[in-house]
């Protein structure tokens, strides 16, 4: 299915404000593909898809998780701002015919991250962190970066990321320092 199927019913489901957050994910992660040799149209389409999961109501986000029988750690299933992801994912194909299973762990994992990440799953991660529509203390640096190099920009925004779920005193997911440290290894592998 194109693009143009899905549009419409997550402009429904969404709702407008979050719609438009996903319709800039789906640009700046279809641009950062570009620049990176990436599969636009597959960053598009995970940009757009994203926060499917965001429709749903945290309970019944926890309800779908046990009729779909997920298995999910205890951090995804406490914290609101984790769970959409991986139960968005599996939603994907069952509610949306999603079958490109490269674009359903990247909405998966957009949230926490994770070491080993592909580049779509890195360029998701990026994309919604530094769309148009964000505003946050160092967030045109986080764009600067991003168009520059890939990896330290992905290491300067998991860093931000973790800094403040820290300041909030929410519960780190350890995939996302995983994700940190994997980053930050490769980095300093490459020279860095």
């Amino acid at each position: 299915m194109g693009i143009e199927n899905y549009q419409r019913p997550i402009r429904i489901h969404l709702g407008a404000e979050l719609y438009q957050h996903s319709v800039g994910v789906a640009e700046t992660a279809a641009t950062l593909a570009a620049r990176y040799r990436g599969d636009r149209h597959r960053a598009y389409l995970a940009g757009l898809l994203h926060d499917y999961g965001k429709g749903y109501s945290h309970i019944e986000l926890y309800r779908k998780a046990e009729q779909m029988g997920l298995c999910l750690d205890r951090v995804s299933l406490e914290e609101k701002g984790l769970l959409h992801a991986p139960v968005g994912a599996a939603l994907l194909p069952v509610e949306l015919g999603v079958t490109d299973s490269a674009v359903i762990k990247a909405v998966a994992y957009h949230t926490t991250g994770r070491a080993q990440m592909s580049l779509l799953e890195k360029i998701l991660y990026l994309a919604d962190i530094i769309e148009p529509g964000r505003e946050f203390d160092g967030v045109e640096k986080l764009r600067e970066i991003a168009h520059a190099d890939l990896e330290r920009a992905l290491l300067a925004a998991v860093e931000q990321t973790i800094q403040s779920v820290l300041k909030k005193g929410l519960l780190l997911h350890p995939r996302s320092v995983q994700f940190r440290n994997s980053l930050l290894a490769g980095i300093r592998a490459n020279g860095g």
